[in-house]
């Protein structure tokens, strides 16, 4: 028991987990490793309470373990903390497996308990073990990550704490054999249904009839790899900074700086990281560069868009992120909201013969490039068609009875600062075309849902 102990509180210590005035809220399934982690911070002497989640998902035995540890409170004189969620409702309204599920409704219970439980804990400690981070690092590796995912959990990350991630089961289960501790097993864990079990029960057993040393040797790995990702991520920095530049809620990104950065594929996906997008669309991304202007890419938060010489990263619900600079010899101009095409015209009399909305006929002896291509913003304001006074754009499409959604779609053209044409509504009435028109700038908007 003392051998444990002791290497639990010099471990706390050294990595300077949390301290003895910290109030911890431990996470207890009540299985062995649970229990162990409970039984060291009681004979360690810190102050604790105990929170249980019950996923609903084995029946009786669900219920078991939530009176098992309800009990294990009482044995050490604890306050008690307990969840019941339906874990299967949650995982089909999210369309994630139960494995996913659990972890986010218990993640999420934990983090409400820290902000809104007057117990005022400040940790959350869970029972993750040796063998639980080598079969990260091997589920992460197979599935495929970064050099992150190499190298498995965190002793601590935020307000959430593993105190035990250096200690291998086996050694869990003698301390705890030796205390005559009991706890409760889950039925679960025999199975191979979920992805953990299969490398807990068969690969990493297999493995160890051709390497015996497996396990210590992974061990080795998980120390050589977050020492390699602390170099990593001292190079990742300097291209970061080197690279991206902060644009209001745009970041801005040069394209043949980029091109220039080695091994591009490495760093083009660090650069994507914190925006949503796959490892699998760094394809895509690289393809994007050489891609024609207004081109671009989505993840569920975010959009990268081809911009002239520039990637730009732009957050969907940011309705000023997107700016296409169109220059006096572009043809055509692709955008989120569909494309615009310029074409310029010989005589008037070829412009009076058409009349839509989705088509501007603007004086072109008044249009000085480049223009902006960018979303209405609150303040903006124009001389529509017909008009002397200028309006706000805002009253214009209020007017125009525009529903919620096509106003959020609404994108302007600019000149100088000089609004020249609400797209595919109204030109401004300033470079309008006239008896001494010369020549006419005709833009053609195809207009298409945003993704």
């Amino acid at each position: 028991m003392e051998n444990l102990i002791l290497a639990f509180q010099e471990t706390v210590k050294q990595q300077q987990l949390f301290s003895k005035g910290d109030r911890l809220l431990l996470a207890v399934s009540g299985g062995l490793d649970s229990v162990a982690l409970t039984a060291c911070c009681y004979h360690s002497g810190f102050d604790f309470g105990i929170a249980h989640v019950n996923f609903q998902l084995r029946g009786e035995e669900s219920e078991r373990d939530e009176e098992f540890v309800k009990a294990l409170a009482v044995k050490y004189g604890k306050p008690f903390l307990v969840k019941k969620m339906n874990t299967q409702e949650y995982a089909l309204q999210q369309g994630v497996s139960i494995q996913v599920a659990a972890r986010d409704l218990r993640y999420r219970w934990f983090e409400e308990v820290l902000v809104n439980d007057p117990g005022h804990y400040r940790f959350i400690l869970t029972a993750h073990h040796l063998d639980d981070n080598i079969e990260t690092m091997l589920m992460h590796f197979f599935r495929g990550t970064g050099i992150a995912g190499l190298r498995g959990m965190q002793a601590k990350q935020g307000k959430l704490v593993r105190p035990l991630l250096g200690f291998p089961k086996s050694l869990l289960k003698s301390f705890a054999e030796d205390q005559q501790l009991s706890w409760v097993e889950d039925s679960s864990n025999e199975s191979d249904k979920y992805t953990r079990n299969y490398f807990r029960n068969r690969l990493i057993p297999e493995v160890e009839t051709v390497f015996p040393e497996t396990r210590h040797n992974l061990e080795g790995n998980l120390l050589r790899f977050a020492e390699v990702e602390a170099l990593y991520l001292q190079a990742v920095q300097q291209h970061k900074k080197k690279l991206m530049k902060q644009v209001g809620e745009e970041i801005h990104i040069p394209v043949l700086l980029l091109k220039k950065a080695q091994p591009l594929r490495t760093i083009l996906f660090e650069l994507l990281q914190g925006f949503a997008f796959s490892a699998a669309q760094v394809e895509e991304c690289l393809k994007l560069m050489d891609s024609s202007n207004g081109k671009y890419i989505s993840s569920p938060t975010h959009r990268i868009i081809k911009n002239r010489a520039w990637l730009i990263i732009a957050p969907l619900q940011d309705r000023n992120a997107a700016r296409f600079i169109i220059e006096k010899n572009d043809g055509s101009v692709s955008f989120p909201g569909g494309e615009l095409i310029l074409k310029s015209l010989k005589t008037v009399a070829a412009a009076e013969t058409e009349k839509n909305p989705a088509t501007a006929f603007l004086d072109g002896d008044k249009i000085i490039f480049p223009l902006i291509l960018r979303k209405w913003k609150a303040g903006d304001y124009f001389y529509p068609l017909g008009m002397k006074k200028k309006k706000k754009v805002a009253r214009f499409l209020i007017d125009a009875k525009l529903s919620k959604t096509d106003k959020e779609k609404t994108w302007v053209l600019e000149m100088d600062r000089h609004i020249i044409w609400v797209v595919g509504q109204r030109i401004d009435n300033r470079f309008r075309l006239s008896p001494a028109t010369k020549q006419v700038l005709k833009i053609e908007a195809g207009m298409t849902q945003l993704p």
